[in-house]
């Protein structure tokens, strides 16, 4: 089973259909904005003591916790990368309705040239939060696992 990209406008359109957009970016970049209605579940953390990105062990155990199997997900990060490394690992795992938003928040750009590869929510000047609604912060949803416990496979 694979996932499919989808474009930030096809994202904007699929929330309004139910889709929940699961933001894959740390909690700072989180809190500086997100698409509007996002949920934080983080692929990767900041260490303090190394200064360096550490995946999030719990990754898989926090959307296992707070979404079932055939929950209708996007999965989003800065600029389109995290996001399908994080909707691999969810089709994996068993959830069957995933989408990958190719752009993400940024957008991607190709490296040698610079040119728009795929346009982001920002660019698309598509609704944007800083403020987060209660339920919405990675540590809302953390706090499912920690009720809950680790969801089995």
């Amino acid at each position: 089973m694979a996932f499919d990209d989808i474009s930030v406008r096809e994202a904007r359109d699929k929330q309004r259909e139910g889709y929940t957009y699961v933001d894959v970016r740390s909690a700072p970049e989180f809190d500086q904005g997100h698409p509007q209605g996002a949920v934080n579940v983080p692929l990767f953390h900041h260490d303090p003591h190394s200064g360096q990105m550490m995946g999030n062990r719990e990754f898989l155990d926090v959307m296992r916790a707070n979404f079932t199997s055939d929950a209708k997900l996007l999965v989003g990060c800065q600029t389109g990368a995290r996001s399908a490394q994080a909707s691999e690992m969810l089709v994996l795992a068993g959830f069957n309705e995933v989408l990958n938003v190719a752009g993400g928040f940024g957008g991607a750009r190709d490296p040698m040239t610079g040119a728009v590869r795929a346009e982001g929510w920002t660019q698309a000047a598509l609704p944007v939060e800083t403020a987060t609604i209660e339920g919405h912060r990675y540590e809302d949803l953390h706090a499912m696992l920690a009720r809950q416990g680790p969801v089995a496979e």
